[in-house]
């Protein structure tokens, strides 16, 4: 017989749901919360999604499981007062500068004052001017708008395993902060931005390149070229009233042209070299005699970062092919190099990316070559939606323009870089013997596809049987690193991204919940499977750039020595 709760005098049911919250909102009630994600542990700190027992007693729904034949009230008058008493406390020691809060429009405290119509605080504000921390080079942080509700730490703490911030001091004077009060880019945060995109507030947000890009975009003397990346395509349209999953390249294209960039690419071309260059480096790993640790992908640089703070000891079994970023960023450079001397004129490189990571990333040392900057400024998705708001494009009526050529081929292998497993499978597409479509078909379910956080599977390659890991999330990265340093696990190729799910997650993406992220997954996976080209050896830009601009400098172009790597 099945178990039901009785919510506001109607029978619910219940099986797999884990709290009371769950079960209030699978009966259509969208109680209030500002500290719950069912990705993370369940904290109970706002207490904003309260419930009234049949006692009158007052619960937390988000720390209580449903219990059979279990009667509650959702909206009563002292709930009513306790949530509007809750917001007014929070609002009267808040920065109320939302008009120019980055966070303006997606603040769920404003959000929620507006839903109580909150007009007037009662309370004497204690708000004081606090410091602003922008050491970082990806994500900005702002303690006089934080509710410490603990999202941020307990997303870096449990997911991304990196512990750069976390509560400090008790009582009144409590603060999330770095430890000792330190800076943030002081300590060993791997910049993914996951903090900020669970943060409910502005306290802790994506630090923004536009002032730069559009200072670049009105100078005549500037060419500025771009490159979206391939998750971008698949969220973006969420902003503009698209559904999540949408392909909408081609609108971006025609939007960006818009805005005044010269020349909009795809870097899924880029990926495609990523492709071509790590299943060499793969390749020559397998006939080492060394086999113990295997070669871990080095296209996320929040993973890169974690491997030199964390494990300095595995840099030598990342990866030396930089990612498809900075690939196409110095192949970009280098194509326009004359054209910029016969017209007086410089390239401003923009990438427009998922993830925050990459703002760190194209800021680092090893991506400037003769005092040139492969990448010179890198936006979000959502960046780039503002920009398109700001010019006042309505995106969804625009009509669709393909990218420029010559850099926007691309194969389907190298689209699908932008969710987990994909790196893999573009490069066992490569290393295979057999190339059929039949084969191309078997690859799907080997194991790869997928939103697990780890994910195993097995590769018979000639004589030998490969086996793979594919890890999203740090946490589950270090999970992993552990095993196979113990002996437990032996891999011969580990993929790693640092946000679940893969770039399609990234921080620099409208925020989604895991149902769109899925979304997004079967998004990529649809441009692959119309391409007319599946395979990242088969594109023949590959041929055009290795026998041109390529030609002899391919390391010189496409790979990096890290710090305490002995490539």
């Amino acid at each position: 017989m099945s178990k039901y709760m009785i919510i506001d005098g109607n029978r619910v049911e219940f099986d797999k749901e884990k709290n009371i919250l769950d079960l209030v909102r699978k009966a259509g009630i969208d109680l209030p919360t500002f500290c719950y994600y069912s990705d993370l542990s369940i904290y109970g700190a706002c207490r904003m999604c309260v419930v009234e027992d049949e006692w009158g007693g007052i619960i937390a729904s988000c720390s209580t499981p449903p219990k059979d034949k279990m009667s509650i009230k959702t909206n009563t008058p002292k709930l009513h007062k306790h949530r509007k008493m809750i917001l007014e406390l929070l609002l009267a020691s808040h920065c109320r500068d939302c008009t120019v809060c980055e966070k303006s429009g997606k603040c769920r405290l404003q959000e929620l004052a507006v839903r109580f119509g909150l007009k007037n605080i009662r309370f004497k504000s204690t708000n004081s001017e606090k410091k602003l921390d922008t050491s970082s080079k990806a994500i900005i942080r702002d303690p006089s708008k934080c509710i410490l509700c603990g999202d941020c730490v307990r997303m870096c703490n449990e997911v991304q395993n990196v512990g750069a911030i976390d509560f400090a001091h008790r009582g009144a004077k409590m603060v999330v902060s770095p430890a000792f009060g330190k800076c943030l880019g002081e300590t060993d945060c791997v910049n993914c931005g996951q903090c900020a995109s669970v943060c409910p507030t502005g306290a802790i947000i994506v630090k923004s390149d536009l002032k730069n890009v559009w200072k670049a975009l009105y100078n005549p003397k500037q060419r500025v070229v771009a490159q979206v990346a391939p998750a971008v395509r698949v969220a973006l349209g969420e902003e503009f009233g698209m559904r999540p999953g949408e392909n909408v390249m081609d609108k971006i294209a025609a939007a960006m042209r818009r805005i005044g960039f010269d020349e909009v690419y795809d870097t899924s071309l880029s990926a495609d070299l990523t492709i071509v260059e790590e299943s060499k480096e793969f390749l020559k790993k397998l006939e080492a005699i060394d086999g113990k640790i295997p070669l871990f992908t080095s296209c996320c640089p929040a993973w890169v970062r974690y491997a030199e703070t964390k494990h300095p000891e595995l840099m030598s079994y990342v990866s030396s092919c930089k990612s498809p970023m900075q690939m196409f960023g110095a192949v970009i450079k280098e194509h326009f190099k004359d054209k910029d001397a016969s017209d007086d004129k410089e390239t401003i490189s923009v990438a427009v990316m998922p993830c925050t990571a990459k703002k760190a990333e194209a800021a680092r040392d090893e991506f400037v070559r003769d005092g040139i900057k492969d990448v010179d400024y890198v936006i979000t998705t959502t960046e780039l939606c503002a920009m398109i708001k700001e010019v006042g494009i309505q995106f969804n009526k625009i009509e669709s323009e393909s990218p420029d050529m010559p850099f926007s081929l691309y194969s389907g292998a190298g689209v699908i870089f932008g969710v987990t497993g994909g790196v893999t499978e573009a490069v066992i597409r490569t290393v295979v013997e057999e190339k059929t479509t039949k084969v191309l078909k078997r690859i799907e379910f080997i194991g790869v596809r997928g939103m697990e956080g780890i994910k195993v599977c097995e590769l018979p390659v000639g004589d030998s049987i490969l086996r793979i890991a594919v890890v999203s999330g740090l946490a589950n990265a270090e999970s992993l690193i552990e095993k196979i340093k113990s002996g437990e696990e032996h891999f011969d190729f580990v993929e790693v991204m640092a946000c679940p799910g893969g770039c399609i997650s990234g921080a620099g993406q409208p925020f989604g919940l895991k149902e769109d992220k899925n979304e997004r997954a079967k998004g990529l996976y649809k441009v692959d499977k119309v391409a007319q080209i599946k395979r990242s050896e088969e594109n023949p830009m590959m041929m055009s750039l290795y026998s041109g601009l390529l030609k002899g400098r391919s390391k010189e172009l496409l790979h990096v020595h890290y710090e305490h790597s002995e490539h």
